[in-house]
């Protein structure tokens, strides 16, 4: 009966925190600064800005800062190639552990985690400027990892920077003839963020 005491103590004390964790909504928006990387310099891409926009969700514990935040996100991307612009919309859906420094007025706060992106607009196949027999495919799914630092103010507004790093092939080069895969292209993207909590 002691041991069980004890174990009920225990349980309790470790679920105190999670218990007190504030849950909020909000709204998060701001520009892309996308571009890919080939595998191979067949292809010169730039950077092409975008936009992302979409509703998030917070919970973290107050007093040791530790949470998560999730969001769901229109986002655009893609690159630049030939001062033209090739662009594909995505919805984004990240998750990242987030470790908040909990300062009365502003709180610096880091989180990381992975995303999953799903294709909805824009051409899945074009051709290639300079390249007559290769055309570029956009994959429809992609993942990779978010890595974000940044600050919050007067518990409502949050201002981040974030680098998205790909890890799966957004992009595949073809050769129209012959449909065999060429080269292909990993994402990479900057984005300046705020968002709202309600």
């Amino acid at each position: 009966m002691k041991k069980m005491k004890w174990f009920l103590l225990a349980v309790a004390l470790l679920a105190a925190p999670a218990m007190q964790a504030q849950l909020r909504f909000g709204v998060k928006g701001g520009v892309n600064i996308a571009s890919v990387k080939f595998n191979q310099d067949v292809i010169d891409s730039e950077n092409i800005t975008g936009f992302h926009i979409g509703p998030m969700i917070e919970m973290v514990i107050p007093v040791a800062g530790l949470g998560v935040d999730a969001a769901v996100v229109y986002s655009q991307k893609g690159f630049g190639l030939n001062d033209k612009g090739y662009r594909n919309d995505y919805i984004d859906v990240p998750v990242n552990l987030k470790y908040k420094i909990m300062l009365p007025l502003v709180k610096p706060y880091v989180a990381a985690g992975p995303y999953a992106s799903f294709r909805v607009s824009g051409d899945k196949l074009r051709d290639i400027p300079g390249k007559v027999t290769n055309q570029l495919k956009a994959q429809s799914f992609a993942a990779g990892l978010n890595f974000t630092a940044g600050a919050e103010v007067f518990d409502i507004v949050q201002v981040g920077l974030t680098y998205s790093l790909g890890l799966t092939d957004n992009y595949k080069t073809y050769k129209i003839d012959n449909d065999l895969t060429s080269y292909i292209g990993k994402p990479h993207t900057w984005m300046i963020s705020a968002a709202v909590f309600f």
